[in-house]
């Protein structure tokens, strides 16, 4: 593990929930073979288009997975649970265009764009209910595999470059054929964070049309850096936080820990772990930017909005940080004043503080470390506060539609 983060060019990354970690650096064309190789076996998904992009999630495609059921068991500390609906969004008013994490369990370095329950998965469990505020477009992108994160260093520079030029395509073509000058936010977890890390500086941050269309960045696991105490520099120059859900144009990032990073920590500390994967190897006067979705504005640990995928979901889920999928009639569960969250910056790291004072008599269970302190609550970056990531958005959307 070690090595490989040393490389500057892997990080390994494993989770139930669909997480993980890796990297971008170069930029290759679209022609590389091994992309082509993809789009041709991709194509028998039937959602190959015109640009031979392969997209896992499209508006109006069948069995789209960002465009699941959204019923919810609501538990509460005490008494009977309840059921939550939401649907979908008939005609929302901007788009969505999400990169997935580390999730292939293909044979090679490179994944191909075939459309295999695992990425079919992690787009339930962290893009779906977005549905509820934009339309989601999720390429597939030839990510490096976590057969490929274990391997070894020695190929996964190119392979990392690889990936990154099959999102930059990707995103290309929406913006070509599918954006029709709507706003639009990006979302990406871990290695799809570190993707549209590298896809905003390249192509948005500098470019004053493109970030006319950027409501915001959702950006999680990806080690966003600022100077210690400014809003905005270190990662981009153009891009600010997020310190309020009526801003736009602007970065909402974090890592969650249930404790403080530990000094070897892959996130939440500048210029090692997931930093070395996007080549961010700077540290002096910069601190990795968490923004609480929960609370934009504000300091003080407030409760999160946790939604987590049931079995009903995937069958086979596992574990989802130290916990199994509960068994429920619906897709999805919430667990309302279990947890709370609060950026905080101590020893040179800034982590998304995750806590759950549980009071006598309440037996719900808390999500815990999976992978150990390095990692955090990494693999639940997304579900620990994703009805507050759709709260801010659908805020976001109103105020861009004002903005416009």
């Amino acid at each position: 593990m070690v090595a490989l983060l040393a490389s500057g060019s892997v990080a390994a990354a494993c989770g139930s929930a669909g997480s993980a970690s890796t990297t971008t650096t170069t930029t290759t064309t679209g022609t590389d073979t091994a992309v082509q190789a993809a789009v041709t076996r991709g194509a028998a998904a039937a959602r190959t288009d015109a640009s031979g992009i392969e997209w896992l999630c499209m508006p109006g495609a069948a069995a789209d997975p960002c465009t699941a059921d959204l019923t919810s068991t609501v538990v509460p500390e005490s008494g009977p649970t309840t059921v939550q609906h939401a649907s979908d969004a008939a005609d929302p008013p901007i788009d969505c265009f999400y990169v997935y994490p580390t999730v292939s369990t293909q044979a090679g370095v490179t994944a191909d764009l075939h459309i295999d329950p695992a990425e079919t998965s992690v787009a339930r469990t962290q893009a779906s209910r977005f549905s509820q505020v934009c339309k989601v477009y999720a390429p597939m992108y030839p990510q490096i595999t976590l057969r490929g994160l274990f391997a070894g260093a020695g190929n996964q520079a190119a392979a990392a470059g690889t990936a990154y030029a099959g999102v930059q395509s990707a995103w290309q073509d929406y913006l070509a054929h599918y954006n029709h000058g709507r706003g639009v936010i990006v979302i990406g977890h871990s290695q799809g964070a570190t993707m549209l890390i590298g896809l905003l500086r390249r192509q948005v941050d500098t470019d004053p049309a493109q970030r006319k269309l950027l409501v915001s960045a959702m950006l999680f696991g990806g080690n966003v850096t600022v100077p210690v105490g400014r809003t905005v520099g270190g990662t981009f120059q153009n891009i600010p936080a997020c310190l309020s859900d009526a801003q736009v144009g602007c970065v909402l990032a974090y890592s969650s820990f249930d404790q403080m990073p530990p000094t070897d920590s892959l996130f939440g500390r500048p210029g090692q772990g997931v930093s070395l994967l996007a080549g961010a190897t700077a540290t002096a006067g910069l601190q990795v930017l968490c923004t609480n979705p929960a609370d934009l504005a504000g300091t003080a640990a407030v409760p999160l909005s946790p939604y987590f995928p049931t079995r009903k979901v995937v069958a086979n889920l596992g574990g989802l940080g130290g916990q199994a999928a509960p068994v429920l009639p619906t897709p999805w569960v919430t667990e309302p004043g279990l947890y709370t969250g609060q950026c905080l910056s101590e020893g040179g790291a800034t982590w998304l503080q995750v806590s759950a004072p549980i009071t006598p008599g309440d037996t719900r269970q808390v999500v815990g470390q999976t992978v150990g302190p390095t990692w955090g609550l990494h693999l639940v970056d997304v579900n620990i506060a994703l009805g507050d990531l759709v709260d801010v958005a659908r805020a976001e959307a109103t105020a861009y539609a004002h903005h416009g």
